[in-house]
């Protein structure tokens, strides 16, 4: 259930994503997905194949949006992060 087979396309997309991309998140996403399209788990990649631990769910969720949305389904929601503690007034 949880494995992923890649085209030569996009493999070749991933692994530059993974070498290339200006957000960390976004190369380890792609890392984690070359990882499981080799034959690695998906629970192994998120607890020891990357560079910090992760949840197994958080892997089988990018793994889900790769599937369902390709490369853009690798990016950031908008919404995340801490919000501003207050807004600035206008000048």
């Amino acid at each position: 259930m949880h494995r992923l087979t890649l085209t030569p396309a996009q493999g070749q997309d991933l692994v530059a994503l993974r070498d290339t991309a200006a957000k960390p998140c976004q190369r380890e996403r792609a890392a984690a997905l070359l990882k499981v399209a080799d034959g690695m788990p998906a629970a192994q990649v998120a607890r020891t194949g990357l560079l910090r631990p992760r949840k197994p769910a958080t892997v089988w969720r990018w793994l889900r949006r790769y599937r369902a949305e390709g490369i853009a389904g690798l990016a950031d929601r908008p919404g995340r992060g801490r919000k501003p503690a207050f807004s600035p007034s206008p000048s």
